[in-house]
């Protein structure tokens, strides 16, 4: 279903003479409707239950991003360092190698936090983050934000 959607946008671009971003992000969307319009009830693709999870995803993690540059660009440009870091354990609920790695690299994107290790077992994180006042409360973010975003993606 994503590369019949890429096709309309491109058939969409086309038909406009207009190949740039904005006008291929509307036949995308475009096609998208058209495509969710036309699919199966009974037998419904994955894919419009995937894309809808994946932009939520997009958006969390765009302003997680935002907050964490905001955070330390305000520790760097001010006199004092509010700066508490901490190496924390974080258990998973992820299984697959592709869930993990979507995780660590969410984490290690965002400023202020980094992906260390995962453990053998591949049922702890170890992350390090600067900013980290209560440890519960920090593991809490992680697996109410970005774990169970991720979660939901790939289910």
């Amino acid at each position: 279903m994503f590369v019949l959607n890429l096709i309309l946008a491109l058939v969409w671009a086309a038909l406009t003479a207009d190949f740039s971003p904005l006008n291929l992000f509307v036949g995308y969307v475009g096609g998208y409707f058209i495509l969710y319009m036309l699919r199966r009830v009974e037998s419904p693709s994955p894919y419009f239950r995937r894309l809808p999870r994946i932009l939520r995803l997009i958006a969390i993690f765009l302003r997680e991003l935002v907050v964490a540059n905001l955070r330390v660009c305000y520790d760097v440009l001010t006199p004092t360092h509010y700066m508490k870091p901490a190496i924390l354990a974080i258990p998973l609920d992820l299984e697959s190698d592709e869930e993990i790695t979507l995780l660590a690299n969410l984490i290690t994107l965002t400023p202020g936090t980094l992906s260390l290790d995962i453990s053998t077992d591949r049922k702890v994180l170890y992350i390090h983050a600067m900013y980290v006042d209560d440890l519960d409360q920090a593991r809490r973010e992680i697996k109410q934000g970005f774990e169970r975003e991720v979660r939901e993606v790939f289910r």
